[in-house]
């Protein structure tokens, strides 16, 4: 994906474009908006309302469509897409470097797609179905093919005698990769070495082999991680011979970590992280209706639960009132370290030989919270209702529920990712419905037993 900037002043940009387009000097707009980066025509986009959205990409220079569509969420740009003629997908595509021309390609027709590739060189055209048979979510999905490579028997004077010649170097090339004559990955000269080292001496004597090349599957927030933690700009990609594909560079990483943020975040909210902020009202509220029926059906369990006691809560009015009390202290306590252990998850911190540890470590995180908040509860609600019952009651109910909390907010994501289903998307219904069942079945009960 293009480099994004910052986007310090985008709230101004949205209100001065707004204005301008109100006032109806569309020749004014044209070029105010033409003068912005294309994420920042993108993001100006995302924030307009569907009428004003239209008019702004009509706007758009064709010249910047295709950087502008890239930057698009997913929804954004396939409605955009639909909307557009053949040939001007096409017009779209030019100057787009491989991988960016194949997160395009990816969700354009397939007539466009041929018409494209008829239209490149053998030499490209070969380059971008390399990364068009990878997945998109993979180290070969992400890759760009456009690579300085050097061989190892050559000195560092032939290689800057080679740069100079050529003339210009890919962006964000921090070093040369050096392979054999049958292309496998050897190691990297750094640019800083060789333009400082002894230009007599050969590729061999000043290559690092310390970094290994990343292999062409492997999943892209497993390649982020390997560029977080090993501080890296660029690296190179090999396929499963140890063949030399391309390289990643750390603007692409920069969008998975970007994009993996949004997913935790929406997901939670059982939303889609690539949602149209402003997509047609009917397709929001389908996409809602289901989370929403879930989240229905187990309210209506945690009702059922409640209805088992009516009886109790007609005696005691007071336990109606202090229920949402247990429930409210478990859910917020168990969505703490359910956010934790998702997190974990997602670094890969998580794993068989520590998710034993991290329980217990909650667990008795739990109980003294549960311990140091039943006693404030319970003291309030003998203040407030005059009865020592009801104090010790909700006490025993907070204790327990945050203890259930504790094990819920570790085991259910564990679960769910054994099971194959994402943790951040269903773990907070799940834990909702733990922590009322549990914090009213305790509450509830012992005051069955107590009042009945």
């Amino acid at each position: 994906m293009p480099e994004t900037p910052e986007r310090p002043h985008s709230e101004r940009h949205l209100r001065r474009f707004t204005a301008a387009l109100e006032s109806g000097a569309l020749t004014g707009v044209r070029r105010m908006l033409n003068g912005l980066h294309p994420a920042e025509i993108a993001h100006l986009l995302e924030s307009l309302p569907p009428d004003e959205r239209e008019l702004a990409w009509e706007l758009v220079s064709p010249e910047h469509e295709g950087d502008v569509l890239l930057h698009l969420s997913d929804d954004l740009r396939a409605a955009l897409i639909r909307d557009m003629e053949p040939h001007e997908l096409v017009a779209a595509t030019e100057g787009l470097e491989t991988d960016d021309l194949a997160d395009f390609l990816r969700d354009v027709p397939s007539a466009v797609v041929s018409e494209v590739l008829r239209s490149m060189d053998e030499q490209d055209r070969e380059r971008l179905e390399a990364v068009l048979s990878y997945p998109e979510d993979t180290a070969g999905g992400l890759m760009n093919t456009d690579t300085l490579t050097v061989r190892p028997d050559v000195t560092l004077d032939v290689v800057l005698r080679y740069l100079r010649r050529r003339g210009e170097i890919p962006e964000m090339t921090d070093s040369l990769i050096v392979v054999k004559r049958d292309d496998s990955f050897l190691g990297l000269v750094s640019l800083t070495d060789l333009l400082t080292k002894d230009p007599s001496l050969t590729v061999t004597e000043v290559m690092t082999e310390e970094l290994e090349a990343i292999d062409a599957m492997m999943p892209a927030n497993e390649v982020a991680s390997l560029f977080e933690h090993r501080d890296l700009i660029t690296a190179p990609v090999v396929d499963e011979r140890g063949k030399l594909l391309g390289r990643i560079t750390i603007d692409d990483v920069v969008d998975v970590i970007r994009q993996e943020a949004d997913h935790s975040l929406m997901s939670m909210a059982g939303l889609s992280d690539e949602e149209d902020m402003f997509a047609p009202v009917a397709k929001s509220a389908r996409r809602r209706a289901v989370w929403l029926g879930v989240n229905l059906a187990t309210a209506f369990l945690a009702s059922w639960v409640i209805g088992l006691f009516e009886a109790t809560i007609q005696q005691v009015v007071a336990l109606a009132v202090l229920m949402p009390v247990v429930a409210s202290m478990g859910g917020i306590a168990g969505s703490q370290t359910l956010t934790l252990v998702i997190r974990g998850i997602a670094l890969g911190q998580i794993s068989g030989a520590n998710a034993r540890r991290l329980l217990t470590k909650e667990l008795a995180v739990g109980t003294l919270n549960g311990v140091i908040w039943a006693l404030v509860v319970g003291m309030v609600s003998v203040a407030w209702f005059g009865n020592a019952q009801i104090g010790w009651i909700i006490g025993l109910a907070m204790v327990l529920n945050l203890i259930a909390a504790a094990l819920a907010g570790v085991t259910i994501p564990l679960f769910l990712r054994r099971v194959g289903v994402d943790p951040a998307l269903a773990g907070s219904v799940v834990l909702t419905t733990v922590t009322d069942v549990v914090g009213f079945m305790v509450f509830l009960g012992v005051a069955t037993l107590v009042f009945m």
